[in-house]
């Protein structure tokens, strides 16, 4: 009877994991542990397919029926940003199983940031089943996907949004309240990323804003100017760094083989310096 439970839907831990995977729309696949199944992976069946895969629809729409005009504004926004359509970013956010951390950020003090990573990721096959040492196909595609920012490797796009204060966001103030950015990360170049965002936009953006809050006369200001200054200093720092790393910045070699070879106690090497 234990046996055939197992087979039949597993345990409650694997069936939340499963439920969570119908939803991302990853292959609705279970591996039961090995101390149980001796290392023997066990594909679910059917009924319990069809079953998740409702599930998983209804949770979807539920999510759906909650996009007010917030989410209809980060969704143009970051379809605008990455180059998808608005139907292909609902799609991925109402899939996406930290679809919550929306709510979060929209809440009176909140999340202060909302990240989106647009990048390859390994993903299962639709009609991949498992084989017998457990492994299956994956391809590697472009996915649109909710990150906290510190589990996944950056190696794509990331899309941002930053609150201005810590009021509730509503549909009549998410424009003015929400700042929305793109951090371009392909093929993993960081350096190269950080520093195009800082010296082509953030930077110029500053040197052309007048209101600096309490701060008075602006760009006049010698504090402002100090951390201008600062930043510049920074990105060209920046720049040498990422040349250097990426080898094109070269060092020659000096042949000075012929005048050490030459010295043979400590004063010849105080006379040669």
């Amino acid at each position: 009877t234990e046996t055939k439970h197992r087979r039949c839907g597993g345990n409650v831990k694997t069936r939340s994991t499963e439920l969570g995977s119908a939803v991302t729309g990853s292959p609705l696949t279970a591996v039961l542990p090995a101390s149980t199944t001796g290392k023997k992976s066990i594909v679910l069946s059917s009924e319990t397919r069809k079953e998740l895969a409702k599930q998983a629809k209804v949770t979807k729409e539920e999510r759906r029926a909650q996009i007010d005009e917030r989410h209809k504004y980060l969704i143009s926004r970051l379809a605008d940003g990455i180059g998808l359509s608005e139907q292909q970013v609902e799609e991925a956010i109402i899939s996406d199983d930290k679809f919550q951390l929306l709510e979060q950020f929209f809440a009176p003090s909140g999340l202060k940031k909302l990240l989106f990573f647009y990048q390859d990721v390994f993903q299962q096959k639709s009609n991949a089943s498992l084989r017998s040492d457990g492994s299956t196909n994956n391809l590697l595609q472009k996915k649109l996907f909710i990150t906290m920012g510190s589990t996944e490797d950056f190696t794509g796009t990331c899309a941002f949004f930053l609150r201005m204060s810590d009021k509730v966001i509503t549909a009549s103030n998410v424009s003015q309240e929400v700042n929305f950015g793109i951090f371009d990360c392909t093929n993993g170049n960081i350096l190269q990323g950080l520093e195009f965002f800082l010296s082509q936009i953030m930077i110029p953006a500053l040197k052309s804003q007048q209101n600096w809050g309490a701060v008075k006369e602006g760009l006049k200001n010698s504090q402002i100017q100090d951390f201008l200054y600062s930043v510049d200093k920074f990105v060209g720092t920046l720049s040498s760094s990422r040349q250097n790393i990426e080898d094109k910045i070269q060092l020659t070699e000096v042949g000075i083989d012929i005048y050490v070879s030459n010295l043979q106690n400590p004063s010849d090497y105080i006379t040669a310096g």
